[in-house]
């Protein structure tokens, strides 16, 4: 009902939208990027679960984070979908459904975070297991939750490649906008493929992650550009 009263209003609408961009990635940032900095100390295990231990809050903090950004995703994609979808209903059919499969995927990859969780509260059954089974375990699952970010990251560079190229043919958006985000799309899926496959290539590491830089400049122009500017109208199909 709100939702539907809101889709009438077209710039507040717009500007939720982009309110809830911004919520996602502060709260992202936290969750995917520091929190995980702060514990994992790649290939040290025994740093690991020692940094696990020690930062238990900050730990339980970050799986709430990947919760609550799951959740957002969910609405925020559904109002992209109904802000765009008068432009290209096909390009936001797959955008909405692309980013959906994400979220799917960071519920599921959640599971490898309840593993370190469950350690962490070290309960009798686990006895069984010498101290340096726990750390290679612990570490072995907070890898495994890096290759399912990698996963949905492959989801949302369809995503944003896909919600690139109706930003350029709405014409009521910055085109360069629609042309970032494009390129930001082709960064995010390279990242993935080349880490998926093992691949150690330098100078395709340098040209992924300075495409990833100009994915999020996009992302962050977008959502400041719907939360100030915004639409003047809902989109209707």
């Amino acid at each position: 009902m709100i939702l539907s009263k809101l889709q009438t209003q077209g710039k507040a609408y717009s500007q939720i939208t982009g309110l809830l961009y911004l919520i996602i990635a502060i709260i992202g940032g936290f969750s995917i990027g520091y929190m995980p900095s702060v514990i994992i100390a790649e290939g040290n295990a025994v740093l690991t679960f020692q940094n696990l231990i020690d930062n238990q809050e900050l730990f339980r903090w970050g799986i709430s984070g990947d919760i609550v950004v799951m959740v957002l995703e969910i609405v925020l994609t559904v109002m992209l979908y109904h802000l765009f979808k008068s432009f290209s209903t096909t390009g936001m059919t797959i955008a909405t459904y692309s980013r959906l499969a994400m979220a799917i995927i960071m519920g599921v990859n959640l599971i490898n975070y309840m593993i370190p969780a469950i350690i962490m509260t070290q309960p009798e059954y686990l006895s069984v297991f010498s101290s340096s089974e726990l750390e290679s375990l612990t570490l072995l699952f907070f890898k495994a939750h890096k290759y399912g970010e990698l996963a949905w990251q492959i989801f949302f560079s369809i995503h944003l490649f896909t919600l690139g190229y109706v930003i350029r043919k709405s014409r009521k958006t910055p085109k360069w906008l629609g042309i970032i985000m494009l390129i930001g799309g082709i960064g995010y899926a390279g990242d993935s493929f080349i880490q998926f496959i093992l691949m150690n290539s330098e100078i395709l590491s340098i040209l992924f992650s300075s495409l990833l830089v100009l994915a999020v400049i996009a992302e962050f122009w977008f959502a400041f550009w719907l939360l100030i500017k915004g639409m003047n109208k809902e989109a209707k199909s």
